[in-house]
């Protein structure tokens, strides 16, 4: 599995050419594909802005397509000791980020993002792009 992180979906909703090149090459080479839910709060709430009703059908029909990975407990407490150690290191990331990277250490995923605050995440791994 590997967790598709918002910035990743959201070059792919505005479909470019690098982004689905490696698209395709994690589709043929990842037993599944993954979305963490509070990927899927960012990118509805960017779709709501929008106003345009195309953009909601876009994220939704691309959220169909992946597995969720949801905000569970376990999930919640290693987010809780992921922004403990930013703020101690005066590293704070977005809530949503240390969530996803919650839910990514739980389940042991790595997370496709071009985010650069993900890698300021001890043992997260990440496929940068």
């Amino acid at each position: 599995m590997t967790i598709l992180e918002t910035t990743f979906l959201i070059d792919i909703l505005q479909g470019k050419l690098e982004v689905k090149s490696l698209m395709q090459e994690l589709e043929r080479t990842e037993e599944s594909l993954c979305i963490a839910s509070p990927s899927i709060m960012e990118l509805w709430y960017g779709a709501l802005k929008s106003k345009r009703k195309a953009e909601r059908a876009k994220v939704l029909e691309l959220v169909r397509g992946l597995e969720i990975l949801n905000f569970e407990e376990k999930c919640a407490l290693a987010s809780g000791e992921i922004q403990v150690t930013l703020e101690e290191k005066g590293q704070m990331i977005q809530p949503e980020d240390v969530m996803i990277a919650g839910i990514a250490q739980v389940h042991g995923e790595k997370v496709v993002t071009r985010d650069a605050g993900f890698a300021r995440i001890q043992g997260l791994r990440l496929l940068k792009y």
